[in-house]
């Protein structure tokens, strides 16, 4: 067994799938139309047969109200790997991504978490 698709719930899938492409570089895997709404997928570009990130409408009611509660305590909806968290860091702030905890070591791994735009506190982690 291994995980292929991992979701996360969005308040706009057009702005989400433009951040998660344009800003944090992913690729648009899988763009389905399901109904109003749609199967939107997006994979790291070193590993495009990987886990795919699904980005799902936050419009279950019960869905909205998870998100809102974990953005406003800041916890993250998930986390992404990267190899220089201070190169990342640098490279988002030029992009305006709004940091929420700036690069923090915790000596074995640092973190950092931003915001996505849609909804959501992101956190990246180097290892």
């Amino acid at each position: 067994m291994k995980i292929s698709h991992n979701g996360i719930f969005v308040n706009d899938q057009e702005k989400a799938l433009k951040f998660y492409t344009e800003v944090l570089g992913f690729v648009k895997k899988e763009d389905i139309p399901v109904g109003e709404f749609r199967w939107l997928t997006v994979v790291s570009p070193d590993h495009q047969d990987g886990t795919e990130l699904l980005l799902e409408p936050n419009d279950n009611p019960a869905a909205e109200q998870f998100q809102k509660a974990i953005f406003e305590q800041g916890i993250p909806a998930t986390m992404f790997s990267v190899e220089d968290l201070q190169k990342e860091y640098e490279r988002l702030i030029e992009l305006g991504v709004h940091f929420v905890i700036e690069p923090t070591d915790y000596g074995s791994f640092s973190i950092a978490s931003f915001r996505d735009t849609c909804g959501n506190v992101i956190q990246i982690i180097q290892t």
